[in-house]
């Protein structure tokens, strides 16, 4: 029998490509590592990786107890799940993932108030702008800016987060903005992270790649670069609404539309703690439903 402990070992090492990335990912120290492979490929009497240049290169027989070893961490994160769905009372730790922005933005005074009302329960907010698996029970719950938030979730779409084009109040430009002299201004754009969001799609066939004079690579920068005079920036309406300095030159572009979601896994849905702030976020967030759709609560528009 090999004990499970060996198959995460051969799945760490064949993921991170490395014994001091294996390492790390355990836990333990690189000579326990060396150790621990040397005695099972002793045992098995099979050398379960080849020494390359490029790193740890899994043999056939490694490819093999890796394939088991995943397996396996399926299997037993369904049963954690299953386990953790059955309990009744709200408390313990839940852990949620979300974006920067939406943390910074709208979601803070929800999670205050949420921990005033069930204080017996952690929170634990993973800020990721890459989608975590709640399947593997990286989060718990989900708030995700998305078209496409998983066939194997189970939740709702709260809005339908706005886009429109804003500018410094400082700035001298009279009257809204008319959509062909989008390439006489100078623009706030996306790195490279962000190239695939619909809005930097946006920008490159709107307005040009030579007029985008600034980079960021998180949208929770643009508001305050476009707020401080550097160019003009395609925002979501919610983080317009509570920036200063700004004005908006032009209203809602609906083809920039993207959907606000509330998910979770359904083996945990009716655990006591995730239900609970399901219900919880789901209706502070929906207060916010006007200035999220970009239909209440905006700043000023320039002057005709």
């Amino acid at each position: 029998m090999i004990p499970w402990d060996d198959f995460r070992l051969v799945r760490a090492i064949a993921e991170t490509g490395s014994l001091a990335g294996a390492a790390e990912q355990l836990a333990v120290n690189h000579s326990t590592v060396f150790r621990r492979l040397g005695t099972l490929e002793q045992q098995l009497g099979a050398r379960l990786f080849e020494r390359a240049r490029a790193g740890y290169v899994p043999t056939p027989m490694g490819e093999e107890m890796v394939r088991l070893a995943e397996h396996m961490a399926d299997e037993v994160l369904a049963v954690e799940r299953r386990i953790t769905g059955q309990d009744l009372r709200p408390s313990g730790e839940l852990r949620v993932t979300t974006n920067d922005t939406l943390l910074v933005h709208m979601l803070t005074p929800i999670f205050a108030s949420f921990r005033a009302a069930y204080p017996e329960i952690r929170l634990d907010v993973v800020i990721s702008n890459q989608s975590l698996s709640l399947s593997k029970r990286d989060a718990d719950v989900a708030i995700r800016a998305s078209d496409r938030p998983g066939d194997t979730l189970v939740g709702r779409r709260m809005a339908s987060i706005a886009w429109g084009i804003y500018g410094s109040a400082t700035q001298d430009i009279s009257g809204p903005l008319d959509p062909a002299d989008l390439r006489r201004h100078d623009w706030i754009g996306f790195s490279d992270n962000l190239g695939a969001i619909k809005p930097a799609k946006w920008l490159r066939e709107r307005v040009g790649e030579e007029k985008i004079i600034y980079r960021v690579n998180t949208v929770l920068g643009l508001a305050e670069a476009a707020a401080a005079g550097i160019g003009l920036a395609l925002l979501p309406c919610f983080i317009a609404a509570v920036t200063p300095g700004l004005v908006q030159l032009m209203g809602r572009q609906s083809e920039l539309e993207s959907g606000l979601w509330l998910l979770t896994h359904p083996d945990i849905k009716a655990t006591a703690r995730v239900r609970t702030f399901m219900e919880h976020a789901g209706r502070e967030i929906g207060k916010l439903r006007g200035r999220i759709e970009g239909i209440e609560d905006q700043p000023a528009t320039a002057a005709g």
